[in-house]
């Protein structure tokens, strides 16, 4: 327990830094900046792998699913692969609902900030559950699997189909029961006029991702799932790509049209992971396979991403 409370402590000081120290004045998040940023999050995650192999060796950490430490570092770095693949694909959603709310790229930040926050308690809440369902009920694996597959299927049909939050059952229920204003004031979520309470367009981009952030989550958490049951690497790996979600999403967000095929590879790694919960009684998977898989998959689509589109660039000139 005392590993948690410390990791859980370690997360809210770097929000509290985020938002109280390097983020206090609003301000537009340069690639430059947003490249440092996620340089550090990723280094961060990748040194903690250091600290999974020493909670795993010294046996600081639970380890009910009887981890040896390289075993547990290797599902710990497959598992931030496949969070961080799927975050990818969160970019694409986030950059559409602000360009649907026409939310100014100085007020950004404060949106992303306030709706990760909110993600790393939902996430929280889901593994929790989602381990405990595993745990207790052994054919769960096969539903797990099966709604990746289901899922994978989708995403493969769907071919980056165009979407308009404002027109979601979400935002639409919600202006039922909460007045709203079309103005931004700042990067207030609220503003009153005439003695009444109006959401802002700040608050309504919040709400959407954050609602979109649980859907993906239903992928995500089966997907980690699927790599191991151990709940403190579920949720390490899990937590640490989401917290570099921000600063990639400022990183890539001008360049979405540049990954168009990074669609494909997750279509490829929802269905690895998938097959690998439906046989995970039956066929023993090695943890190295998983990860150059996953690793694999990621990176063909970002050079293919890359190499096509300068091609076209090039036929253009």
């Amino acid at each position: 327990m005392a590993v948690w409370i410390i990791f859980i402590l370690f997360i809210l000081l770097f929000l509290a830094l985020d938002l109280g120290v390097f983020n206090k004045k609003a301000h537009v998040i340069k690639t430059k900046e947003a490249a440092i940023w996620t340089s550090v999050w990723i280094s961060i995650a990748m040194g903690f792998s250091g600290v999974i192999w020493w909670l795993f060796s010294d046996e600081l950490v639970a380890n009910p699913t009887g981890l040896t430490p390289g075993s547990a570092v290797i599902k710990y770095i497959t598992g931030y692969l496949v969070e961080l693949s799927l975050s990818i694909d969160n970019v694409f959603v986030i950059a559409v609902i602000f360009r649907s709310f026409a939310i100014p790229d100085l007020y950004q930040h404060r949106i992303l900030f306030w709706g990760i926050l909110g993600a790393l308690v939902f996430r929280a809440l889901m593994i929790i559950f989602g381990v405990a369902l595993i745990t207790k009920f052994d054919w769960i694996v096969y539903v797990f699997g099966g709604f990746l597959l289901y899922t994978a299927f989708k995403m493969l049909k769907s071919n980056n189909a165009p979407i308009n939050p404002r027109n979601s059952v979400v935002i639409k229920k919600l202006r039922n029961v909460l007045p709203f204003t079309s103005i931004i004031e700042g990067e207030r979520f609220f503003i009153r006029r005439m003695g009444k309470r109006f959401a802002t367009p700040l608050f309504l981009a919040l709400v959407m991702i954050e609602f979109t952030d649980i859907l993906f989550a239903l992928d995500s958490i089966p997907a980690i799932l699927a790599i191991t049951a151990d709940p403190f690497i579920v949720f390490s790996s899990n937590i640490l790509a989401i917290l570099g979600l921000r600063s990639m999403y400022f990183l890539i967000s001008n360049m979405l049209n540049r990954f168009r095929y990074i669609h494909y590879s997750l279509v490829v790694i929802l269905a690895y992971v998938g097959v690998k919960l439906i046989f995970s009684h039956h066929v023993e998977i090695p943890e190295w396979l998983s990860l150059a898989v996953i690793a694999l998959s990621l990176a063909v689509g970002i050079i293919s991403s890359m190499m096509i589109t300068d091609r076209n660039a090039e036929e253009k000139v």
